[in-house]
C-alpha cells in the first residue's frame, strides 16, 4: 500500500504547471509517434495511392511511396506533437494563442504552425512530382517531342504557384499579415518589382516563345554561339544542354531566342569541306586526274549526295590547293566521322597513285655569286663618299 501511495504521489507531483503523469503521457505520445511514423506513413501512402491508381497505366506504387514517405513521416510527427502538447497546460496550448501570452509560448506556437505548413507543402510538391512522372511516362510512348518538354514546364510552373500560395498562407495564418492588403500594395509597387524581376520575366516570356515557335525540342542537337549540345530540358526560366564534352550547361531562355540558333538535328546532310595541298611540282595533268578521280569517287559513294565539288581552286604560297566539298547523309556524329575517314583514305590513295605529293610550308632561298670588280669599285677611299644608288 505504501508503494502505491508513493507512486501516486510521484505521478501527482507538479512541475512547470503540469504533473509528472502528464509529462509521462506527453513523452509516451511522442515515442509512439516516432516508432510508428514509418508504418503509418506507408499505410497513408497506400490510401492516397488508391485515389490516383485509376489514372495510371502502370504500377507506380513503389515510386509513389518513395516520393511521399519522408514528407508524410514529418507531417505525422507534427500531428503526434500536437496531440502530445494537448496534454500539457504549460508552456503551450496548441489550440489557441492570445495577446499578452508569454514570449516562449508565442514563439513555439508560431514555429509549430510554420513547420506544419512547410510539411503540407512538401507533401503537395511530392504529389505534383508523382503526377509529372506519370505524364512523363505517357509522353515517352508518343512520337511527338512537344509533350516531352511541356510536362516538366507545367510541373515546375505548378510547383512555383504552390510555393507562393503556401508562403502567402503562412504570412496570413501565422503572422497575421493582411494578405489582401499586401497584394494590393504590390500593385502600387508593381513597377519597381517588375524592374527588379526584369530578367526573370524575360526568361519566362522567352519560354512561351520557345513552346509556341518551337525552334527546337527536347533531344535536338543545337548550336548557340560557340556552344554545341543536346537539349535535355526546357524549363520556364532556363534550358539545359548536354554538350559534346558531356558537360551540363544551363542557359537562360532569353539567350536561346536572342542569339542565332542552329538546329543541327534539322539538317538533312552534314557538310565536309577542306583543301588538298599539293606541291608545286605537281603537273596540270596530275591535278586533272586527281580531281577527276576524287569527284567520281564522291559521286558514287552511297552515303554522299550529288552536290560534291572537287575543284583546283587556288595557288597558295606553298602549294597548289584543291578544294574538297561533299555532304554526308547522316546526323550521327560517329557515323559521320567514320565516313569522312573512309573518304580521306581514298583521297590519299588517289594522290599517291598519280605520283603527286602533299605539300607543307616551305621556303626556297636563292644564293647568287657577286662580281669581284663591282665589289672593288664599291669600296670607297678616305675622301670619297658614295650614295646607295652609286653602289648599285
Amino acid at each position: 500500500m505504501n508503494w502505491r501511495e508513493n507512486w501516486r504521489e510521484i505521478l501527482a507531483y507538479e512541475f512547470l504547471g503540469n504533473t509528472v503523469a502528464e509529462f509521462l503521457i506527453f513523452v509516451g505520445i511522442l515515442l509512439i509517434g516516432f516508432i510508428f511514423k514509418t508504418v503509418l506513413s506507408r499505410l497513408l501512402s497506400k490510401i492516397l495511392y488508391k485515389l490516383v491508381d485509376r489514372f495510371t497505366d502502370e504500377d507506380n506504387q513503389a515510386a509513389f511511396k518513395r516520393l511521399l514517405l519522408q514528407p508524410l513521416e514529418v507531417l505525422l510527427l507534427l500531428v503526434f506533437l500536437y496531440f502530445a502538447f494537448l496534454v500539457l497546460d504549460y508552456p503551450l496550448d496548441p489550440t489557441e494563442i492570445r495577446e499578452g501570452d508569454h514570449f516562449l509560448k508565442t514563439f513555439a506556437f508560431r514555429t509549430y504552425q510554420v513547420f506544419v505548413i512547410v510539411a503540407l507543402t512538401w507533401v503537395i510538391l511530392r504529389f505534383v512530382d508523382f503526377v509529372g512522372m506519370v505524364f512523363k511516362l505517357r509522353t515517352e510512348r508518343t512520337s511527338s517531342k512537344l509533350d516531352d518538354q511541356l510536362v516538366p514546364f507545367f510541373k515546375d510552373f505548378a510547383k512555383v504557384l504552390i510555393v507562393i500560395f503556401s508562403f502567402l498562407t503562412m504570412l496570413g495564418a501565422v503572422f497575421s499579415v493582411n494578405v489582401a492588403g499586401l497584394v494590393a500594395g504590390l500593385g502600387v509597387g508593381g513597377l519597381a518589382i517588375a524592374f527588379a524581376a526584369k530578367e526573370s520575366l524575360e526568361n519566362l516570356l522567352a519560354s512561351f516563345t520557345i513552346f509556341l515557335d518551337q525552334p527546337f525540342v527536347v533531344g535536338d542537337l543545337v548550336q548557340v554561339g560557340e556552344l554545341i549540345g543536346v537539349v535535355e530540358k526546357i524549363g520556364f526560366r532556363s534550358t539545359r544542354i548536354r554538350t559534346l564534352e558531356k558537360s551540363f550547361v544551363t542557359l537562360p531562355n532569353k539567350h536561346m531566342i536572342d542569339k542565332p540558333l542552329d538546329n543541327l538535328t534539322l539538317r538533312t546532310f552534314r557538310r565536309a569541306k577542306f583543301d588538298i595541298n599539293l606541291t608545286y611540282d605537281t603537273t596540270s595533268e596530275q591535278i586533272r586526274a586527281i580531281t577527276r578521280d576524287i569527284q567520281e569517287f564522291i559521286d558514287q559513294h552511297p552515303r554522299t549526295n550529288q552536290e560534291g565539288r572537287i575543284r583546283f581552286l587556288s595557288l597558295g604560297a606553298h602549294s597548289k590547293d584543291v578544294m574538297v566539298l561533299y555532304f554526308v547523309d547522316t546526323m550521327d556524329w560517329n557515323e559521320y566521322i567514320d565516313i569522312k575517314e573512309e573518304i580521306n583514305y581514298k583521297i590519299v590513295d588517289i594522290v599517291e597513285r598519280h605520283g603527286a605529293e602533299f605539300a607543307f610550308p616551305t621556303q626556297t632561298l636563292h644564293l647568287q655569286r657577286a662580281d669581284p670588280k663591282k665589289l672593288q669599285a664599291a669600296v670607297p677611299d678616305n675622301n670619297t663618299y658614295f650614295s646607295e644608288s652609286d653602289l648599285k
